[in-house]
């Protein structure tokens, strides 16, 4: 009997490293699949990974959904390196990711209904979002500064779309804290819609 549970774990353990390994790819390949979207500076791009990073922390764990979201940083550092910014884009969007993603699959494993998926998502979207003001304001912008040309050079990007914009906290609040939202709203969507079809092929039946 003690043989079989521990088969069993082991069976467990491996799905869930491949299956984290698996997604980990898709999340990265959707993650260059990023684009421009209208009204917002051109350096501002949408990408749906987090997709994948959430369908990971709710059907694997919140480690596996976390590990998805370190994986595909990592890969695309490795493949542009770190740069003039010293990789604080791919720093800043797994530190996010990993807020949306962890949040989000710690309440759905303590109530594993719609209902509890929903609240899950709703709470995840607003640390998601919340957490990025800080972080851009007080690490992320001022390292662009330094490597691009000074705090005008970036408010140049966002006075272009609306020249009455003061300065950049004032544009992180009206350009950059929207996009999140939305962005983190698009991906929990999908993932509300997707979950449950493709669950029982994530987990392997159980």
């Amino acid at each position: 009997m003690t043989q079989n549970m521990a088969l069993k774990k082991s069976t467990f353990t491996t799905r869930t490293m491949v299956m984290t390994g698996m997604m980990s790819a898709v999340a990265t390949v959707i993650y260059y699949l990023d684009f421009a979207v209208p009204l917002m500076p051109g350096f501002i791009k949408l990408d749906f990974s987090n997709v994948i990073s959430l369908l990971a922390g709710f059907s694997l764990g919140p480690i596996p959904g976390v590990i998805v979201c370190l994986i595909k940083n990592l890969i695309q550092l490795l493949v542009k390196g770190f740069g003039t910014t010293m990789g604080i884009g791919n720093i800043f969007d797994f530190v996010t990711s990993a807020t949306l993603v962890l949040t989000s699959s710690i309440i759905y494993q303590r109530n594993r209904t719609k209902k509890g998926a929903g609240i899950a998502v709703i709470v995840g979207v607003l640390a998601f979002s919340l957490i990025t003001l800080p972080l851009n304001y007080y690490i992320v912008y001022p390292i662009y500064f330094k490597a691009y040309g000074g705090e005008q050079a970036i408010l140049s990007a966002y006075r272009e779309i609306m020249p009455s914009v003061k300065n950049i906290f004032a544009a992180l609040c009206i350009f950059n804290q929207p996009f999140t939202f939305i962005k983190g709203v698009l991906c929990a969507v999908i993932v509300m819609f997707i979950y449950k079809p493709l669950s029982p092929i994530i987990k392997g039946g159980r």
